[in-house]
C-alpha cells in the first residue's frame, strides 16, 4: 500500500495552512529554532520518504537507527518540498539553502511524534470519529483483533481491522505490510474507515509502533493487553525496554478510555501502573473482573465458563481461552447494553485468524499450522496439543527461526520444542540475509549432544514438512510452526511463494500412511 497517496481518489486530504501545521505539532514545537522563508503555502502532501517528495510537499526528517532522515533534506528541497520538519538546528549554510528555494523549517523535539500528528491532521483526525481499540502483547494480538472484528461484524456493527495478516473495512480486504502501518498510511486507512461508515476499529499495536510514536496522536477508547514474553530483542535490546515500549501505549490512554489486561501475566499490572484509563482485568487463574474456566476440549473446540456462563467455541487450547475471554470482556465494555445471550451466541461461531492453530486433516492424519515464532508461543501451542494426542500417538514438530531477528531466542526455541515433542525437525523459516544452516546450528546449540542426535535437520522447509508427514502414523499430530498465515519465504530479499498450509496439506495427501 502506497503510504503517500490517497487510498481512494474520492477521499481527499485536508489543505493545511502554516497555522494548522504549527497547531498539529504544538506539543513538540521549538519555535526559536524555526526558519521561515518564501510564502508559506498550504500543504496537501506529507511524507518522510524523500523519493516521494513533489512540489509543495512537507518532508519530515526522521532520525533512524540506520539512516538519519536529515541527510535527505537537500534532496527533498531540490524535489520541491516547501516545508521541512525535523529535530535539527540549522546552520547558516542550511538557512541559505532554505532561502534559496523558498522553503521553511519547523523545528520539533520529536520528529516521530510530529509525523504522526501531521498525518492525522492531513486526514481530518479520523480517530476522533471512530471507537478505536488497540491490542498489544507478544502473542495473541492478531487472533484477538481478528476475532473482535468478526464478532462486531456479526453483531451488526460495521468495523475496521488493522493487523499483521490483513486490514479490513467491513468485508473489504486490504493487504497488510506491517503489524502497525506507518503514520501516514495509518491516518489514510482510518479516514477511509470513517468515510465507509465504520463504528469500531480494532488495531494491533506493535512494540515498534509504540516506541516509534506511530500511534501517539490517535484517540483510543480502549487498550487490550494479551501477554508479554521474549521477542524483538534485536530491536529493543533488553526485556526492560521491550516492556517499556508496550507500556507506553497504556500510558497515553485518556481517562475516558479503558485498559483491559491479563491478570495471569505478571506484566499486566505493569501496564496499568501509570495509565489514566479505567482499569479492568481478565484471566483464567487469578481474581479478575472477567473470569473464564476451561471445562473440556478437543480438536473441534472448547467448552468454557465465561463469568459462570457456559459457551462452546470452535477454538482449541488454553491460549485461545485467554483470547476469547479478552474478546468477551472487550465486547462487554464496548457494548454494555448488549444482552449476554446474544453475545455468547455470537462468540460460539467465531473463528480465529488464519494460520493460528489451524487444523489440517488430510490422508487420515492431523496437522496443525501455527504462527508460533517465540519460545513462549511454542510452549503454549505444544502444551495445547499434547493432551489432545490419541493414546500412543506422538507430537512431531517442524520449526525454524527467522533470519536477521533476535538470535538469542533460537537455542531456547529448540530447547522448548524438543522437550515437548516426540520428534523435532529443525528447518528454515525466513532466513532473509542469513545462512539458513547457520541459523539451524544456532538452534541446535540449545540442545545437549544426546538431544542433537535425536533431532532431525533439513534446510529445505518443504522437504522437512514432507519428512514429518512420511514419519507420521494416524495417531500422531504434526505441528508446523513459525510462519502461520505467511504465503512466502524470504531469502536474500526475495519473497518466494511458500504457504505452510498448502505444503502440509499436499504432503499429507501424497505420502503413504504409516502403520500404528
Amino acid at each position: 500500500m502506497n503510504s503517500d497517496q490517497p487510498l481512494n481518489t474520492s477521499l481527499q486530504p485536508a489543505s493545511l495552512s502554516r497555522e494548522m501545521l504549527l497547531e498539529a505539532v504544538a506539543s513538540w514545537h521549538l519555535p526559536q529554532q524555526d526558519f521561515e522563508a518564501g510564502t508559506s503555502p498550504s500543504v496537501e502532501h506529507i511524507t518522510n520518504d524523500s523519493r516521494k517528495v513533489t512540489s509543495g510537499s512537507l518532508f519530515v526528517a526522521i532520525p533512524g537507527a540506520e539512516l538519519d532522515g536529515w541527510q535527505f533534506v537537500p534532496k527533498a528541497l531540490t524535489a520541491g518540498a516547501k516545508y521541512i520538519v525535523g529535530e535539527h538546528v540549522l546552520s547558516q549554510e542550511e538557512k541559505a539553502l532554505f532561502e534559496q528555494v523558498d522553503a521553511s523549517y519547523i523545528a520539533v523535539s520529536s520528529a516521530h511524534e510530529a509525523l504522526a500528528a501531521l498525518a492525522q491532521a492531513l486526514w481530518h483526525y479520523p480517530s476522533k470519529h471512530l471507537r478505536l481499540v488497540g491490542v498489544t502483547g507478544t502473542n495473541g494480538k492478531t487472533s484477538t483483533a481478528t476475532m473482535l472484528h468478526r464478532l462486531f461484524e456479526r453483531l451488526g456493527y460495521k468495523s475496521g481491522l488493522i493487523g499483521t495478516v490483513e486490514n479490513r473495512i467491513g468485508n473489504e480486504i486490504i493487504p497488510a505490510t506491517h503489524t502497525t502501518p506507518d503514520p501516514i498510511a495509518l491516518a489514510q486507512l482510518l479516514y477511509r474507515m470513517q468515510q465507509a461508515g465504520c463504528s469500531h476499529v480494532f488495531m494491533e499495536v506493535s512494540s515498534h509502533a509504540a516506541h516509534q510514536r506511530r500511534i501517539g496522536s490517535l484517540e483510543f477508547v480502549g487498550g487490550l493487553f494479551t501477554n508479554l514474553t521474549r521477542d524483538h530483542l534485536d530491536y529493543h535490546g533488553t526485556m526492560q525496554e521491550y516492556i517499556r515500549a508496550k507500556k507506553m501505549f497504556f500510558d497515553q490512554l485518556s481517562p475516558n478510555a479503558f485498559a483491559l489486561v491479563n491478570a495471569d501475566d505478571r506484566n499486566g499490572s505493569v501496564m496499568l501502573q501509570n495509565t489514566s484509563a479505567k482499569k479492568y482485568t481478565y484471566g483464567l487463574k487469578s481474581f479478575a473482573d472477567f473470569k473464564a474456566k476451561v471445562v473440556e476440549g478437543d480438536f473441534r473446540g472448547t467448552e468454557l465458563l465465561l463469568n459462570d456462563r457456559s459457551v462452546w467455541i470452535p477454538l482449541v487450547g488454553a491460549f485461545n481461552a485467554y483470547n476469547i475471554t479478552l474478546v468477551y470482556a472487550a465486547a462487554r465494555l464496548l457494548l454494555p447494553d448488549l444482552e449476554q445471550d446474544v453475545l455468547l451466541q455470537a462468540l460460539s461461531t467465531i473463528e480465529t485468524a488464519e494460520g493460528r492453530f489451524e487444523v489440517i486433516s488430510e490422508g487420515g492424519r492431523i496437522g496443525i499450522v501455527d504462527y508460533a515464532h517465540t519460545p513462549d508461543a511454542l510452549i503454549k501451542v505444544l502444551e495445547t496439543i499434547r493432551p489432545l494426542v490419541p493414546q500412543g500417538g506422538r507430537v512431531i514438530t517442524v520449526v525454524g527461526a527467522g533470519g536477521n531477528r533476535d538470535r538469542g531466542k533460537r537455542p531456547i526455541m529448540a530447547q522448548e520444542a524438543f522437550r515437548r515433542s516426540d520428534l523435532l525437525i529443525l528447518t528454515s523459516d525466513n532466513p532473509r540475509d542469513e545462512d539458513p544452516q547457520a541459523i539451524i546450528n544456532e538452534m541446535m546449540a540449545g540442545l545437549t549432544p544426546e538431544e542433537q542426535a535425536q533431532c532431525l535437520t533439513n534446510v529445505d522447509r518443504r522437504s522437512a514438512i514432507a519428512t514429518a508427514c512420511r514419519l507420521a502414523t494416524p495417531r500422531d499430530v504434526i505441528l508446523v510452526a513459525g510462519k502461520g498465515h505467511e504465503t512466502y519465504q524470504e531469502i536474500h530479499g526475495v519473497r518466494h511463494h511458500f504457504d505452510d498450509r498448502e505444503e502440509l496439506r499436499l504432503a499429507l495427501r501424497n505420502t503413504p500412511l504409516q502403520a500404528n
